[in-house]
């Protein structure tokens, strides 16, 4: 592809150069670009990639994108080459990517999830419902990246501009009709799902999260508004939490189709008779002035949530009722959320992503649910395991301190992914929060499943938060292997030798 072709239509203040060039690839990280590509030079949150514009051109570089004037040096350096001054390198990154790979989702139906919480439950049932009404599916998401039999490593819920249209491009080309993709607020703050056609869009809830980053709830929400606003294509539909109040604001904030969902009186999706056991969830979808049955093994209030989301962009893409019931109930359990490990104990375990106040508070309410529960023939204690990620929004700490000591019997505050703060600080930050004096605090996570597996007894309900799926533990800029569900069966086991 020539680099006219590529950034035909793109805006930029200054081209220098020929732009009939063959242009092979492209690369927003110098240590990746080989002979003939493009580079696009960007401002990343630890790196400038303007500095390592003399390392692209020595590995190859025929073209160089680029939003900051640039010195002597980096001129010189690339006196040789095409030069594209952009205002927005991301934006620029985000419209070469999709060109380069043909624009890959104009030949998929594109689904796009965002909110706080909920987003990869609500991912793998519209995945479901669009595999029982026969459709080849491709996933992006924060557990793994799936095209068709086929699955990679998710070092982000959503990857960068380059990735993202690289996997929908291979979609493509192994026959997937339909992706269905978790839209995190950090892709759509710095574009990386820009100039991608979104036919549904939906919205799953906002609370505290991610202000490390936003730093307020305002920017937060605009985040995840431009996905309704500037990315769903013209006669897409927006699939909105009604019950929420963010979700309110982005129904008066779009103009396009809405379809709202919710358990409260006026919503076009709603749910009602909801009953919920360890068993699953039956309850009654109202649309339209229809009433559908639903049965889901999934458990909980916050599955209903993400059950209506699932069968909202269903009906989006005008799916029939009885393929949504169906996709609904052939799901099954999703990696790391209220998953269960059984290893022969008496006492329920769960493990469990919630990693912020809100997400927390409905774990812990759902296992009081399950623990009133009639099937429950003895009601025990709730116990919990959980801490908070370092170098990430510290101001949620003693919002979720508080939640776990309030709404919990036992509490054991231990590490999350410390990453480069002192484990000690971050707890100490969540112990301001606590309501009660019923925690211990033990830094190191495996000891304190330990001590949480040592204190449970028969019909408690044991909770280990925040992880779910991960397996690894960050330390000072090391991934160690962690995985709470292995180490949560390996106690159990050592437990029940010594009974």
């Amino acid at each position: 592809m020539t680099l006219k072709m590529l950034i035909e239509g793109m805006k930029a203040d200054n081209i220098t150069g020929d732009l009939d060039i063959s242009i092979s690839g492209v690369a927003y990280d110098s240590r990746k670009v080989k002979q003939g590509d493009i580079f696009i030079a960007m401002k990343g949150e630890k790196v400038d990639g303007h500095d390592f514009i003399g390392d692209a051109v020595q590995k190859g570089a025929a073209a160089v994108v680029h939003e900051k004037e640039l010195g002597s040096g980096q001129m010189s350096a690339a006196e040789n080459l095409t030069l594209i001054k952009v205002r927005d390198s991301r934006k620029a990154l985000a419209y070469i990517s999709n060109s380069f790979y043909e624009r890959p989702s104009e030949k998929l139906t594109v689904i796009g999830i965002t909110g706080t919480n909920g987003k990869t439950t609500t991912t793998y049932l519209v995945k479901s419902i669009l595999e029982a009404w026969g459709k080849d599916v491709g996933l992006i998401g924060t557990i793994s990246y799936l095209v068709k039999d086929r699955h990679y490593d998710a070092p982000h819920t959503t990857p960068e501009a380059l990735e993202f249209q690289a996997i929908l491009n291979e979609m493509v080309s192994t026959g997937c009709t339909h992706v269905v993709t978790e839209v995190s607020s950090h892709a759509l703050a710095q574009k990386r799902v820009d100039f991608t056609n979104f036919n549904v869009a939906v919205f799953t809830n906002l609370t505290r999260d991610h202000l490390d980053f936003h730093l307020t709830m305002e920017d937060y929400f605009k985040a995840k508004e431009r996905l309704f606003n500037e990315l769903l294509s013209s006669g897409g539909t927006a699939v909105i939490n009604f019950d929420d109040i963010w979700g309110r604001k982005l129904i008066e904030a779009t103009g396009a189709r809405v379809l709202t969902y919710g358990i409260e009186a006026g919503a076009d999706i709603s749910s009602v008779n909801i009953k919920g056991s360890s068993e699953g969830l039956d309850f009654d979808i109202k649309f339209n002035g229809r009433t559908f049955n639903i049965k889901s093994p999934l458990i909980g209030m916050h599955n209903v949530y993400n059950i209506l989301s699932a069968a909202g962009a269903a009906v989006g893409l005008n799916i029939p009722w009885s393929v949504i019931t169906d996709g609904i109930m052939r799901m099954k359990t999703v990696k790391g959320r209220f998953e269960r490990v059984d290893a022969g104990q008496d006492f329920l375990c769960i493990v469990d992503y919630a990693h912020t106040e809100d997400a927390l508070e409905r774990l812990i309410y759902t296992a009081r649910e399950l623990m009133q529960s009639p099937k429950n023939k003895k009601a025990g204690k709730i116990i919990i395991v959980f801490g908070c990620g370092g170098n990430r929004d510290a101001g949620k700490r003693p919002g979720m301190g508080a939640v776990a000591t309030k709404l919990s019997d036992y509490v054991v505050i231990t590490s999350d992914n410390p990453r480069n703060e002192d484990p000690m600080a971050i707890i100490k930050g969540i112990e301001t929060g606590a309501a009660r004096r019923n925690y211990i605090i033990e830094p190191d996570r495996r000891a304190a499943i330990r001590n949480a597996v040592k204190v449970a007894e028969t019909g408690d309900i044991l909770l280990v938060a925040g992880k779910g799926h991960e397996d690894y533990q960050e330390i000072k800029g090391t991934r160690h292997k962690f995985n709470d569900r292995e180490i949560l069966e390996e106690t159990i086991r050592d437990r029940l030798k010594n009974v």
